[in-house]
């Protein structure tokens, strides 16, 4: 089949986008409606939980499963497969009347969002020739960037002009229409060598993502100790690793791997999978910067949005460039300087932030932020497939998505357990200065109040006790928001140094990339030969 006939790429990959948008805005759109969903469904915290890491739990361990399933039974008939699971799970979630059924819909757009991402990337790689893949990951990644981070905006918004259950009712319209557009314009391309699935390899692989993602979302709910009789946090772990070990060593040997090892002899597709991780450990640096805008500024949810706003514009703006420099530089010293951008960005809100500061100040980091996404995610992403035959495109799209899930896994855990013991020094720290301006009879009862303090809101930490007059309650109110509000900074100052930490070292290993040669300009055989352009409305 002639080659020039796959005439509508660009379009192919918008109608792909449309439900990338609506997968990845899902990753953090929810945490906006949090309380909301707890009033109304009248549920706990603990529950409330697991609708956001059940979503990401289903979300991250299918993945690799739903990308050699792609290159199987056709990238196309997965991506709609997907798509339809994604919107009529939505669609549950928004009709959702108790804790349980929200947490069951939730996971079931997990197991959607996980068969429609991999096949996304993966026509790139059929569709383009490798030196044109850097605009089009652009693309990709500038809707991965926007999605990630308007989340906030946008779920403050819907939350306070309508209600949390259309944070959910809005993806039908757009799935549908999504739907339409994959059906209308995106060819069907699949992996005609691949014969057999592996189900050793599936079970290894599945089961030991499940157990490593889920010791590190739920360890600090069990204070990383016992789960259930003589199952630990530990032990989970320790099993995850060994499973996924033995996957891999069962793909040495495999005559049809599902992820074949040689896609990491080369150098490029490694590094960008260290970096796809250090990535995204980092951005869950964001949550203390959210929360300081919230618990310790006051902003409302919508507030804190808007704030963060221009990151998602800047991340738009540039991500495409970023992939268009790419394919003509090798896309080293982009990598390199979006990732010290996301240090500077970090670093910078960290130093900048202050109690009682003027909320615009901090503006300038944010907007940091926005160009290091820009950077980071489309060149990173060219760097790891650019040079990926198309038959094993499925797979290694796969993996890249797998490392970013596994490190926003880890840098979750991390960030969050090092938030709140630097968090309880901190305040107690700020509590015992503080309680000196205070009569010695209260001053033990004051520091002890910040002992067990969290990430949590003000009001729950600087509460006066019953019984004392008014003029000192109002002073203990007055102390302990200070308490609060420095003990937070210098906590989220501490703790942001470890997401730093892990982007220098990408950096660093971002100097190993090597430049490649470009293509020639023309559809390479194996995509022509994988990719069917018959424009037929679908198969």
């Amino acid at each position: 089949m002639n080659p020039r006939r796959v005439t509508r790429p660009w379009l192919a990959i918008s109608a792909l986008c449309t439900g990338l948008f609506m997968i990845l805005l899902d990753n953090t759109i929810v945490n906006i409606a949090v309380p909301s969903m707890m009033s109304d469904l009248g549920t706990g915290l603990d529950q409330i939980l697991w609708i956001v890491n059940g979503y990401t739990l289903a979300y991250a361990v299918p993945l690799i499963l739903a990308g050699r399933l792609g290159d199987r039974f056709g990238r196309k008939r997965l991506y709609v497969v997907g798509l339809v699971v994604f919107t009529l799970a939505s669609a549950l979630c928004g009709l959702s009347d108790t804790g349980g059924e929200l947490i069951a819909a939730r996971a079931a757009q997990g197991v959607g969002g996980a068969l429609m991402t991999p096949q996304t990337l993966a026509f790139i790689t059929v569709l383009f020739p490798p030196e044109k893949r850097g605009a089009a990951f652009g693309a990709w990644s500038g809707v991965a960037g926007v999605s990630t981070i308007a989340g906030p905006l946008l779920g403050g918004l819907i939350v306070e002009k309508l209600s949390w259950e259309w944070i959910f009712f809005v993806n039908v319209p757009v799935g549908v229409i999504g739907l339409v557009l994959a059906l209308l314009v995106v060819p069907e391309s699949r992996n005609a060598s691949t014969q057999r699935l592996d189900p050793l390899g599936i079970v290894l692989v599945s089961t030991g993502l499940f157990a490593v993602i889920y010791a590190l979302q739920e360890g600090s709910h069990y204070d990383w100790g016992v789960i259930a009789g003589p199952l630990s946090v530990p032990v989970l772990l320790v099993a995850g690793v060994v499973l996924v070990a033995a996957f891999l060593l069962v793909q040495q040997r495999s005559p049809e791997p599902m992820v074949p090892l040689t896609l990491f002899a080369d150098r490029n597709f490694s590094i960008a999978n260290v970096v796809a991780t250090a990535v995204g450990f980092g951005m869950v640096a964001l949550l203390p910067v959210t929360l300081f805008l919230q618990d310790v500024l006051g902003l409302s949810a919508l507030e804190c949005g808007l704030v963060t706003a221009p990151a998602s514009v800047c991340a738009a703006m540039i991500a495409p460039f970023a992939g268009f420099r790419a394919d003509r530089t090798g896309g080293k010293y982009l990598l390199v300087t979006g990732l010290l951008a996301f240090c500077a960005g970090i670093g910078g809100s960290a130093l900048l932030a202050a109690p009682n500061m003027r909320v615009w100040l901090i503006v300038p980091a944010v907007i940091v932020l926005g160009v290091a996404m820009g950077l980071l995610f489309s060149t990173m992403t060219t760097v790891a497939l650019r040079d990926v035959r198309p038959e094993l495109s499925g797979a290694a799209s796969a993996v890249f998505n797998t490392t970013r899930q596994l490190g926003q896994a880890l840098g979750t855990a991390a960030v969050g357990a090092l938030l709140q013991a630097a968090l309880r020094t901190s305040t107690h720290r700020e509590a015992a200065t503080a309680a000196e301006s205070l009569p010695v009879s209260v001053r033990e009862q004051f520091v002890d109040s910040f002992t067990a303090v969290s990430a949590g809101s003000p009001a729950r930490t600087v509460d006066a006790p019953a019984g004392l007059p008014t003029s000192l309650s109002a002073q203990w109110h007055q102390l302990g928001v200070g308490v609060f509000g420095h003990g937070f900074v210098t906590a989220m100052r501490w703790t942001l140094l470890l997401p730093i930490a892990l982007l220098l070292i990408a950096a660093a290993c971002s100097f190993g990339l090597r430049r490649t040669r470009k293509a020639s300009r023309t559809v390479s055989p194996d995509t022509a030969r994988l990719t069917e352009t018959s424009h037929r409305p679908a198969e």
